[in-house]
C-alpha cells in the first residue's frame, strides 16, 4: 500500500460526527489494545493546508490531540515563522493510535486507519498536503520516497499539491536539518500565496 490517500477518497461519505464516533471505537488493528486515546486531528476543518505525520506519541496518546509534545511545539514555532497556526491548518497522522515505543506503523496498521484519513481529506478538502516525515510521505507522496533526497520537491496529484519535509522529531534529533526544513516552510508559504491569493495571508518576509 503506497501513495494511496487520493485513491477512492471521493467515495467517502463520513460526516465529522460519524468519523469521530467510528474512529474512537475502532478496533481495526492491534494498536487499539494499548491506546489511552484515539488521536484523530486538530485545527481548522476547512483549512487549505493539511499536515500529516506518522502517528501519536506519548503526550498525544494521553491528550488525544496530535503534535502536542516537543515535536508539536517545534511545529507550532515553524508555522508561526511563516504566519500560520493551528487555526489556519489541519493536522493529523497516518495512524490514530500510538504504536508501542513510538515505532514506525506497519502497513497493516496504516491500512486500518486509511479510511479515516481519507475521510479527513474529503471533509477538509485541502489544496496542499505537507507530509511530515518519511512514513507519511511513503503513503501519500511516493512509496519509494527518501526524505533526505525528496524533501522540498512538490508533486501535484489530482490537483492537490504535496510537499514532503522532515518530521519535527527528526529536527530535534539532528539540528543540522533545520535549515532545510526552513527552506521547505518558505516553499509552503510561496505555494499557499500562489494558490490562495484571496486569503490575504501576509506571512513574515524575513529569513
Amino acid at each position: 500500500m503506497s501513495a494511496c490517500l487520493l485513491r477512492g477518497y471521493a467515495a467517502v461519505r463520513y460526516e465529522w460526527a460519524e468519523l469521530y464516533q467510528q474512529a474512537n471505537g475502532c478496533t481495526g488493528c492491534g494498536l487499539s489494545q494499548a491506546r489511552t486515546k484515539v488521536v484523530i486531528g486538530d485545527g481548522n476543518p476547512s483549512a487549505k493546508i493539511m499536515f500529516i505525520g506518522e502517528g501519536p506519541g506519548r503526550d498525544e496518546d494521553l491528550q488525544g490531540i496530535p503534535f502536542v509534545g516537543a515535536a508539536g511545539k517545534l511545529l507550532d514555532k515553524m508555522l508561526a515563522a511563516i504566519g500560520l497556526d493551528r487555526t489556519k491548518t489541519y493536522i493529523c497522522n497516518i495512524v490514530k493510535c500510538r504504536p508501542p515505543e513510538n515505532r514506525v506503523p506497519t502497513d497493516a496498521e496504516a491500512a486500518a486507519c486509511l479510511p479515516y484519513l481519507r475521510a479527513q481529506f474529503a471533509l477538509v478538502q485541502p489544496k496542499i498536503i505537507v507530509c511530515l516525515g518519511a512514513t507519511a510521505a511513503r503513503y501519500i507522496y511516493d512509496e519509494s520516497v527518501r526524505i533526505t533526497r525528496d524533501r522540498g520537491a512538490w508533486k501535484c496529484k489530482k490537483g492537490i499539491w504535496i510537499l514532503p519535509t522532515y518530521h519535527p522529531a527528526a529536527l530535534l534529533r539532528d539540528e543540522s536539518k533545520k535549515r532545510d526544513a526552513w527552506d521547505d516552510m518558505k516553499k509552503l508559504k510561496a505555494k499557499y500565496e500562489e494558490l490562495c491569493p484571496e486569503s490575504g495571508w501576509k506571512a513574515p518576509s524575513g529569513g
